[in-house]
């Protein structure tokens, strides 16, 4: 089972809350939560893209890095840890996001990878006068479709002719190609989504479900599954859980839930919500659960060393889960914890030999 690190490129990390731990995103505190991710034989690092923040009290994520310079700094700096950046396809053209790839790929000996964002807060885009309008809900994987269809031409042959509603190609050309086939992953929750991801990703990544509840998750990596079937191809799940660990784990839970910052999360529910073609199981309809909203209803366990293994462990049970992708409290101390306390208890790494 493979184990990742979903970066905190943004401040404060994944509590929408002031109760939490407080920080900036800085390229030395991703430097080191990503050597000691790759210490700890962790799998990959991923990083997302965010242009806009939440506000409230906590100006939860007003403050972000940009992902693909970010992970070229970081490919530097490692050796073995795969690593994945996400674009925002509204804002860069593919051929030049292929470029970066391939460049990226050069920095870290094919260790590279993209994660898809087809867009679902137009305040992002808007900003920039890059929204396209209402009518993107309905399109977003159709446009996601034809961009990664340009990559992956130039990414295979050198050369892109492609014709397309969005994106039209005349002798487009990249070289060096990448050393390695770069691998895409997506986070498609609708049926839309999946059939994208089953056709054109290698993960893609889910939201794990309530607290201490290590399967619900299930039912997506089953639809995951079925659509993964009718193109043949291999495709699995990432999936995303928080972890607050210690003997204090379910105080600290308490202690943040207490300091919810509801201007923030009614930001992000408007946002949300704006997207009307999206249904239940979508992500931006996920957002409007307003249980656990603090930490954007992901998965989260919580409570002592053995049982965040145990529990962790289950979670790699479940059909069609290839990884799980994982957030802290706080990063720094939430590594340490998990390479030396939880780690070696889980079956499911097993196969990971670390000198803690």
């Amino acid at each position: 089972m493979e184990i990742g690190v979903f970066i905190p490129i943004g401040n404060n990390g994944w509590l929408i809350s002031t109760t939490s731990p407080q920080y900036m995103p800085t390229f030395e505190l991703n430097r080191q939560i990503v050597q000691r991710a790759e210490h700890y034989g962790m799998d990959f690092a991923l990083s997302m893209i965010k242009l806009r923040g939440f506000g409230g009290k906590s100006e939860f994520w007003d403050h972000n890095l940009e992902s693909f310079t970010l992970m070229a700094g970081l490919a530097a700096v490692t050796e073995k840890i795969r690593l994945y950046a996400s674009v925002a396809v509204l804002t860069i053209p593919p051929a030049i996001v292929a470029r970066m790839a391939s460049t990226i790929d050069s920095i870290s000996g094919g260790r590279f990878g993209v994660n898809i964002v087809s867009g679902w807060a137009k305040a992002e885009y808007e900003q920039m006068g890059l929204w396209p309008g209402q009518e993107h809900f309905a399109k977003r994987y159709d446009y996601s479709t034809e961009y990664v269809r340009v990559m992956q031409e130039l990414w295979e042959t050198g050369r892109s002719d492609f014709k397309g509603e969005y994106f039209q190609m005349e002798d487009c050309k990249l070289s060096p190609k990448p050393s390695q086939r770069v691998k895409i992953v997506a986070a498609g929750q609708s049926d839309r989504g999946m059939a994208f991801a089953a056709e054109y990703g290698d993960y893609n990544f889910f939201l794990g479900a309530g607290v201490n509840t290590p399967t619900a998750f299930a039912p997506h990596t089953e639809r995951l599954m079925e659509a993964a079937a009718k193109t043949g191809r291999d495709v699995g799940g990432y999936i995303l859980f928080m972890v607050i660990a210690d003997e204090a784990a379910h105080a600290k839970w308490r202690h943040y839930l207490d300091g919810l910052d509801k201007d923030a999360i009614a930001w992000m529910f408007s946002e949300a919500g704006a997207d009307h073609t999206a249904t239940d199981g979508s992500s931006a309809k996920a957002f409007l659960v307003p249980d656990g909203a603090i930490n954007f209803n992901m998965g989260t366990i919580v409570g002592s060393y053995a049982n965040v293994a145990r529990m962790l462990d289950e979670a790699a049970t479940v059909p069609g889960t290839k990884g799980l992708m994982l957030t802290f409290d706080d990063f720094l101390i939430g590594m340490e914890q998990f390479g030396q306390r939880i780690q070696p208890l889980m079956q499911s790494r097993s196969n990971v030999k670390v000198a803690a």
